[in-house]
């Protein structure tokens, strides 16, 4: 369950100055989420889960727009495949939570996002669910998606979601990634993850672009960790499933480009949870709530 915070908190935070040794450092939209300054003070990165989804609709554009007004570059998305062929950036494999489409559909339960055009999902209003000021508000194509990320100059941590239901969803997703110039050399060294539950996935977008970096979500055993490492770079835990020795483990191996391997856990909202998580040594964070967590690292 999200917990929206006062209007006046969300828009303190957005012109938020630190006043420090006599002077006034602000933070920009490549400030607090910059992959390269946190690395740079030893602090996990902070992803945006969704967008800024603790604030505005889930995998909409809105929830990414404040995001990044927020100043968080990393932005996760989950993409699933219409019945048509086109992919579509929503979380669930049905309509019914993030849409209204029990309303405009309403003899077609139980509403999979498979068993519906593209142009039948751009007539739903995905915004209303989570409140009327995001009225209106369309579940996004992975095309239109990027060209957000583009314009907003942020970086994506793509999911595949349940590729069982969707054959080739990996090629496809790379294809309309490449599509949109997102597989050059500077998104690809500096801009893009794709992950997935399935390990197969995972395995099949790293066969396709070994260069790519990819992430594996779950928890394997300590004794599973070095079969993953042959194709993936990352392992993305739940965060009540991981300990101090398990994430040193997993930063212990080289992944699948001879770097250690890293760990961003999921999904942390809250200031204690993000402090401990950080303790353990996680290089990344995933929070609908980034500017929470932002400021639970920064020791703020």
């Amino acid at each position: 369950m999200y917990v929206r915070p006062a209007a006046a908190a969300a828009a303190a935070f957005l012109g938020f100055t630190l006043t420090l040794l006599g002077g006034t450092a602000s933070y920009a939209a490549t400030g607090p989420g910059s992959a390269t300054d946190r690395a740079a003070l030893g602090e996990p990165v902070v992803y945006a889960h969704r967008g800024a989804s603790a604030y505005a609709p889930e995998n909409t554009l809105a929830a990414i727009d404040l995001a990044m007004r927020l100043g968080f570059d990393w932005v996760e998305n989950d993409v699933q495949r219409t019945k048509d062929g086109e992919l579509v950036v929503i979380h669930d494999d049905t309509l019914a939570r993030t849409t209204n489409v029990e309303e405009v559909f309403p003899g077609r339960s139980p509403w999979k996002v498979k068993d519906f055009t593209a142009a039948e999902i751009a007539r739903l209003d995905a915004g209303s669910w989570f409140g009327e000021e995001y009225a209106g508000a369309r579940v996004p194509t992975l095309r239109q998606y990027l060209g957000r990320v583009q314009r907003n100059q942020q970086k994506l941590l793509l999911e595949i979601k349940k590729p069982e239901l969707y054959p080739g969803i990996e090629e496809q997703t790379l294809k309309v990634l490449g599509d949109a110039g997102w597989l050059d050399e500077r998104h690809v060294t500096q801009r893009l993850v794709v992950q997935s539950f399935s390990a197969d996935c995972v395995r099949i977008v790293h066969r396709l672009r070994p260069d790519l970096l990819t992430a594996f979500l779950g928890t394997p055993t300590v004794a599973d960790l070095p079969r993953y490492a042959e194709f993936t770079d990352r392992i993305n835990p739940w965060h009540t499933t991981i300990s101090a020795d398990w994430v040193a483990a997993v930063h212990g191996l080289l992944g699948a480009h001879g770097k250690a391997m890293e760990v961003d856990t999921w999904i942390v909202d809250d200031a204690a949870t993000a402090r401990k998580v950080q303790d353990m040594g996680v290089d990344g964070i995933i929070t609908n709530a980034p500017d929470v967590v932002q400021e639970a690292v920064d020791g703020f």
